[in-house]
């Protein structure tokens, strides 16, 4: 006999056999973690078999175990299938969780110091086993929980589903979309790259012009840590990504959830009659329970998404890694994260203060007010046009105001530096430097003379008669092993054709020199006639519609030229710039 108060695992051993014993400590263990299920509970589960023991042990662990308590034993089986909720608040918490995950994954390797920020990103993009993956997991990830969780408000309010007894549930969710968009932004600055920092900067402006002006600047100096966003800056985005704004989210995410649970999954608004709520009253012919149903099913959405996930950052999706964090050097067409482009595009319209600060908090508050303003008792959408309007208009102007928020829109840029910028971006890789590093042949190339040899002499003879003032005089046409730099040219052609009213008489270049062992240095040219412009800075045409240049005291064309230098290094594939 033992002479412990219960019989030890050996006794056990003596009085079963082995295989008995070990079977019933799996069984005894699995019932404890599981709060009530053992093996054979699971196994039924998993195959979608009845309970064969009562009472029925599945809906044990909603009462008794710490997290399956947040979710309710069984549903109406109306909103067990993908409408009226589309799975956008279960896609919501998967990309939270994975978001919780893999941002662990990489607070391992990274600093959040601007002299070792970008070199840890590069470290794990080239020296942390799946450190790539995890990162274009992350990335993709918290686009996506941004959508989703939009997508998911947008799918509330259509149905109805705020109305009473739901206001706070839905209050919760309005605070849980904006801690999604600061933590994504925030998150937005830890790379420490060019795109990263001057998104935030554009960001972070708006709060420095909240009036009076010592509550504005007060603002900024406790979010960048100093007038311009730095060391300090980088580290209180890192704390709010990582640490604060996480925390908030998970209360709200629990309380968000024990509201949700409370009073049930509100039905398909065609479903209940006009002012009564029955999502908590399910009968039993229309019951579906958790275990198995809903259960494996989320199982099997684990899975496809995780693996539509995996497939995009292996094939499709890697996230950007512009050039380090220069405050010195604006690049063109800077612009904040798609999801804020609305908001930067109503700066646009107007002063910083009104459109940038007064506007989006009226907004926001008039999303918290709404389900307490909005007392109609019909969820139908035949009662509800009014609503159904709203929430059209506002997808509208959210898509209008992005467009407007975009480079494209209301931005003026010489043709020359649009097409530079388009062939080897500052902030990004561009055309240009993505041709293999074998196939850049040193010489010189014009978009007038690419592939053929004897174009390429008589231009180099023809431009040296005419003195052109070039760094360059000895055209060369492309090399038959080089199609990916031929490519390019191609598209220089293009991008200059297709500036031609602001490049009359256009032609460009690529010079690419051996600037040094395994480093190239490519020189983008574009040379083009000055056109004539009038006081209010349009072209003038002729009568037939040509683009009139300007000439000198002899009548010749006066050049405007313009260029930039690009180097690109063969060890690393990583590149410096300057104009």
């Amino acid at each position: 006999m033992s002479v412990l108060p219960v019989p030890s695992f050996l006794d056990d051993i003596k009085e079963k056999g082995a295989r008995k014993a070990v079977s019933d400590l799996v069984d005894d263990v699995t019932t404890r973690v599981t709060a009530g299920l053992g093996v054979r509970d699971i196994r039924e589960v998993l195959r979608g078999d009845p309970p064969s023991r009562r009472p029925n042990p599945r809906l044990t662990p909603h009462a008794d175990a710490f997290w399956m308590h947040m979710r309710p034993s069984y549903y109406h089986a109306s909103v067990t299938g993908i409408y009226p909720t589309l799975r956008l608040g279960w896609l919501a918490t998967y990309f939270f969780a994975v978001e919780i995950i893999t941002g662990m994954f990489l607070m391992v390797f990274y600093t959040p110091s601007p002299m070792v920020a970008y070199e840890n990103m590069l470290n794990i993009l080239s020296n942390v086993p799946f450190g790539q993956v995890m990162r274009d997991i992350h990335r993709l990830g918290a686009e996506a929980m941004v959508l989703v969780v939009f997508l998911h408000m947008l799918r509330t309010f259509i149905t109805g589903s705020y109305k009473r007894p739901r206001q706070f549930t839905w209050v919760t969710g309005v605070i849980l979309l904006l801690v999604t968009l600061l933590m994504s932004f925030f998150g937005y600055l830890l790379p420490w790259d060019q795109l990263a920092f001057w998104a935030v900067t554009i960001g972070t402006s708006m709060v420095e012009a909240a009036p009076p002006e010592i509550v504005g600047s007060t603002m900024n100096l406790l979010l960048r840590g100093a007038p311009d966003i730095g060391a300090n800056g980088l580290l209180r985005a890192y704390l709010l990504h990582v640490f604060v704004l996480p925390i908030i989210g998970l209360i709200f995410f629990g309380v968000h959830y024990y509201k949700v649970v409370l009073h049930g999954h509100s039905l398909p608004p065609g479903e209940e009659e006009i002012g009564t709520d029955t999502a908590k009253r399910v009968p039993l012919d229309r019951r579906t329970y958790f275990m198995p149903d809903v259960l494996t099913n989320e199982i099997l959405w684990i899975a496809a998404v995780s693996f539509i996930l995996t497939v995009l950052v292996i094939w499709f999706y890697h996230a950007p890694l512009e050039s380090h964090a220069d405050p010195q050097v604006t690049p063109l067409h800077a612009t904040s994260p798609w999801y804020f482009l609305w908001l930067q595009g109503m700066l646009k319209l107007g002063d910083k203060i009104f459109f940038g600060l007064v506007i989006p908090g009226l907004l926001f508050l008039f999303l918290l007010v709404y389900p307490y303003i909005d007392v109609g008792k019909s969820r139908r959408y035949a009662n509800r046009r009014m609503g159904l309007s709203l929430s059209m208009l506002a997808v509208a102007g959210f898509v209008i105001m992005s467009w407007i928020g975009s480079p494209e829109y209301g931005v003026e840029t010489s043709g020359d530096q649009e097409i530079v910028q388009q062939l080897a971006p500052m902030e990004g890789i561009g055309p240009v430097r993505a041709i293999s590093f074998d196939q850049y042949v040193p010489g010189t190339y014009a978009t007038t003379a690419m592939a053929d040899p004897a174009a390429a002499a008589a231009l180099t003879a023809q431009y040296e008669q005419e003195g052109r003032n070039m760094e360059f005089f000895t055209i060369s046409a492309v090399p038959e092993d080089a199609p990916e730099l031929l490519a390019v040219m191609r598209e220089f052609q293009s991008l200059i054709k297709n500036h031609g009213e602001d490049l009359p008489n256009g032609w460009g270049a690529l010079n690419i020199l051996d600037w040094q062992d395994g480093l190239k240095r490519v020189q983008i040219y574009i040379e083009w006639d000055q056109p004539v412009v009038d006081e209010d800075g349009n072209i003038v045409r002729d009568d037939a519609g040509n683009v009139i240049v300007e000439t000198d005291e002899n009548g010749n064309p006066v050049r405007v030229n313009s260029g930039k230098v690009v180097y690109v290094n063969e060890a690393s594939n990583y590149f410096t710039s300057g104009q």
